[in-house]
């Protein structure tokens, strides 16, 4: 089996998140380009069904019964001759062998699932019971199952999956349009120190919004396989950059602890991780993320920035420099009103370096008030 199919290799869950990253891991170890979905796809065409165990410890041997054990390499043509045999095969957790095949799988029979052929029903009960995904091949449906603690999902041809990506990633680049269009609306409002709440609240919806159809996307990209290449490229030039501006938002905005409210930067992107598509619909929800009241009123007053989102545009500019730099002055107005000595005054900054940040913030000033305004 090819390195990367190893490398791709599931293992067991561990919780709702390990859950997720195994459905994964199993979409990756049954995507087109692998050898595993070569054999499964020969299974397919040649209208026998199957059963394959991706994994094998004690307890999926102590329900194997009958059959031969074979510890031999794995090929999809082996598979595609195997499955001509009654019975489930087993193969080796990195995928690279088949232990068994031929075998009678007998999981605990109590363990609920709601499948109905025989085939399926013993495919559900052996990954919830074992923790390792199942693949059913189904010769009557023509189709291909995989089971993974307790999720079903069944594999789509590639001209499906593209279709239905292509319609998401039009989306994603609407909606990264409106985000650089509202972004720079910001920045604008943070050079005129004009900014609300709401203002703030919008541009962490949009990067909110694009994460999530990126996330989506992402998920058909691992479907695909060999593929989604392209999709992939599209995918990563359309959101370099979001993942960086997302924390600087939060940083610049996320409220000073009071006695009352307190929220770190992790707790504001923790939070806003969480809200569902509908709750992201509401600037308020977005808000109270971040750690505003959410009000209506609330929405409407005003709110300085730290500085960090402008000055990580600033060409050449370190990461601690900045951290100094914010923490020196305490705000991007006393950034745009220092002058090239006051800059200095500042460890680690220069007369170079000063001389840099201070025409760079006065770049990002005009350019930012004449997108606005012309």
């Amino acid at each position: 089996m090819a390195a990367n199919d190893r490398a791709a290799a599931p293992g067991k869950s561990g919780g709702s998140a390990g859950a997720d990253g195994l459905m994964r891991a199993s979409l990756s170890a049954v995507a087109p380009g692998t050898s595993l979905r070569d054999g499964l796809e020969r299974v397919l065409r040649g209208n026998t069904g199957g059963l394959m165990v991706l994994g094998s410890d004690k307890t999926v041997e102590s329900m194997c019964t009958g059959g031969f054990v074979l510890d031999v390499e794995f090929t999809a043509t082996r598979l595609r001759e195997l499955c001509k045999l009654d019975g489930g095969i087993v193969l080796s957790s990195d995928l690279s062998k088949i232990l068994r095949a031929g075998v009678q799988l007998l999981p605990d029979p109590t363990i609920p699932t709601e499948e109905t052929g025989t085939r399926h029903r013993t495919a559900d009960r052996v990954s919830k019971q074992v923790g390792f995904p199942v693949v059913s091949v189904s010769q009557s449906m023509r189709l291909i199952a995989l089971y993974v603690d307790g999720q079903r999902r069944v594999l789509e041809d590639s001209a499906a999956i593209l279709s239905r990506a292509n319609q998401a990633l039009a989306t994603l680049e609407r909606y990264k349009l409106r985000l650089d269009e509202v972004a720079g609306t910001l920045s604008a409002l943070e050079i005129e120190d004009l900014v609300t709440v709401r203002d703030v609240s919008a541009v962490a919806q949009r990067l909110e919004m694009v994460r999530l159809i990126a996330t989506e996307i992402a998920e058909y990209v691992v479907e695909l396989g060999t593929d989604g290449r392209l999709l992939a490229l599209q995918l990563d030039e359309l959101i370099a950059g979001v993942e960086p501006e997302r924390e600087l938002v939060v940083r610049d905005y996320v409220p000073e602890p009071t006695a009352k409210r307190s929220r770190t930067v992790d707790e504001a992107l923790a939070e806003l991780d969480k809200l569902s598509h509908a709750e992201l619909l509401e600037l308020s929800t977005v808000a109270r993320a971040l750690g505003y009241t959410g009000s209506p009123e609330a929405l409407d007053s005003a709110v300085s920035p730290r500085g960090f989102r402008l000055l990580a545009k600033v060409p050449r500019l370190p990461g601690a420099i900045i951290d100094r730099l914010v923490e020196h002055f305490g705000g991007l107005q006393k950034l745009l009103a220092a002058s090239v000595d006051d800059l200095q005054t500042v460890d680690g900054v220069g007369e170079a370096r000063a001389r840099s940040v201070r025409e760079g913030l006065s770049r990002l000033a005009e350019s930012s008030i004449l997108e606005r305004y012309v």
